[in-house]
């Protein structure tokens, strides 16, 4: 990969990299670094926006050489909302590029290239609007380590979704993967959708407005990232059933999942919530909170 032409190919756009983190304090730095190897080219900044962590994720990207904003820090006075895609929405708001390249904080010692790689497609005379990446996801276990075993939610709840309900989307590999990239005017013009329903939502949202033309996809190689339990991921599932459901404009009862795990009394009832509120486009809230001032 030529990176001297992908920076004459920016023609005076500017780069974001944004790394929506939570509790990231082991990864976060690695990920900050493997993007700021091409700040002052083809980079233009590196934002990290924190989702609320409790550990030292903030102290390390700012050791690392990041921008970094809590949710208060993003959007002053509005109250929040957990999970990642308040943390999507209100990086919006603080990051200037008019390209915007998402790495997920959890990954561990990711490859420098995933930035390029997902960001040349823009640079392209007859650029897509978004890039998906997709890779392997090891998944490690107590029989060794799965070289493709990751991905769960989405090898057995995303595709099979789009692929019964959305086929045009049906050959997109990592539906549900964090990092991606595209265009600022793309990113601010839609309504982002909470929790891990974020990336479920741009996806969809990017092939009804431009057609499946509009999306890229490209492989990153491997991907190695803080695998969770099968209860966490259950959770999440149900936030992308309900993203997805919605876009399609399939209506969701609301309620959050309830899970029965076992305990030394028997069972434990445990109920989650579940987002169908979005957040408004951030062109459309900037130009009201200026109005507004």
């Amino acid at each position: 990969m030529d990176i001297g032409e992908l920076i004459d190919r920016k023609l005076g756009r500017r780069v974001s990299v944004v790394v929506p983190a939570l509790d990231d304090e082991d990864t976060v730095a690695g990920v900050v670094a493997a993007a700021r190897v091409w700040l002052g080219g083809l980079v233009d900044e590196v934002v990290v926006l924190d989702a609320g962590s409790d550990d030292r994720t903030l102290a390390r990207a700012r050791a690392a050489g990041a921008a970094v904003y809590t949710f208060e820090e993003a959007v002053p006075g509005l109250s929040t909302r957990p999970g990642k895609g308040e943390a999507v929405w209100r990086s919006l708001a603080v990051c200037t590029g008019d390209l915007i390249v998402f790495l997920d904080g959890d990954l561990v010692t990711p490859d420098p290239l995933f930035v390029p790689t997902l960001l040349a497609p823009l640079l392209d005379e007859q650029a897509p609007t978004l890039v998906k990446g997709f890779y392997r996801r090891p998944l490690a276990s107590g029989a060794g380590v799965d070289a493709d075993g990751g991905g769960r939610v989405t090898q057995l709840v995303a595709r099979p979704l789009l692929t019964a309900l959305a086929p045009a989307l049906s050959e997109i590999v990592q539906p549900l993967g964090g990092e991606y990239a595209a265009t600022r005017a793309f990113l601010t013009g839609i309504s982002i959708a909470g929790g891990h329903g974020a990336e479920i939502g741009i996806l969809i949202d990017c092939w009804q407005r431009h057609g499946l033309s509009a999306i890229a996809q490209v492989d990153l190689g491997t991907r190695v990232h803080r695998n969770r339990s099968t209860h966490e991921l259950a959770v999440l599932s149900r936030q992308v059933v309900a993203t997805l459901l919605d876009r399609l404009g399939i209506r969701d009862s609301g309620i959050g999942l309830v899970q029965y795990r076992p305990s030394d009394n028997g069972w434990r009832r445990t109920p989650s919530e579940v987002s169908l509120a979005d957040r408004p486009p951030m062109s459309e809230f900037l130009t009201t909170q200026r109005a507004s001032a």
